[in-house]
């Protein structure tokens, strides 16, 4: 009798459900044993394919990436630089309470967690979450120099305050809270923005106005 052929490991469909297991149960939270029964193959396949859990982590952190990414990018390039925090948030808020994925943060997950014993994954998740201060950080400096913010604006402070808000959301989201609430905390957030001063154009007809008084 001939036996038929072993199924061909698809390792893309593997890393997906890899992802979709961190995403839910962080790094921690997740042994291999789970890992091997949701991508359906043994432990030396697993470390052949991927290198390990650690490996398969960092691999995982990076698809994610690319995930959030998709949203992340064109949201925060808007010309205004304001509706660009806005709409972020709101994409965030959405991706991470829509049925069909994980509820929540892959990266949030994976800070309250707790110490990990894998120095490379603690290190990978703080640097992911210091890029995305950064491009928050980056928009904000625009928002100054486009006079959307006071020229005085604390935008490193404000930059944490909006990621603060960010992964707040994402902890809500995990918690079960629906979206439209969650969008309703993001317009509370938004009445934070700093008033930037009126414009020279528009202080001079105040003034002219004033004068004729």
């Amino acid at each position: 009798m001939v036996m038929g052929r072993p199924r061909e490991f698809d390792a893309e469909k593997a890393l997906d459900r890899a992802v979709e297991l961190f995403w839910a149960q962080g790094y921690e939270g997740t042994s291999l044993t789970d890992l091997t029964e949701a991508i359906g193959v043994n432990k030396p396949s697993l470390y052949a394919a991927f290198g390990g859990k650690e490996q398969l982590f960092l691999k995982a952190l990076d698809r994610y990436q690319e995930r959030l990414g998709s949203f992340a990018a064109p949201s925060l390039m808007l010309p205004s630089a304001r509706s660009s925090i806005e709409t972020f948030l709101r994409a965030l808020a959405t991706f991470q309470s829509t049925d069909g994925t994980p509820r929540g943060c892959l990266l949030v997950q994976g800070a309250l967690a707790g110490s990990t014993d894998s120095k490379r994954v603690t290190e990978a998740l703080c640097k992911v979450r210091e890029s995305g201060v950064e491009m928050i950080r980056q928009c904000l400096d625009r928002a100054r120099k486009q006079g959307e913010l006071p020229p005085r604006t604390d935008i490193d402070a404000l930059a944490r305050y909006f990621v603060t808000v960010s992964q707040g959301i994402s902890v809500q989201a995990t918690s079960g809270v629906p979206t439209e609430e969650l969008h309703k905390t993001i317009s509370i957030a938004m009445n934070s923005w700093p008033a930037s001063p009126p414009s020279r154009s528009k202080r001079h007809t105040k003034e002219t106005a004033g004068g004729k008084a």
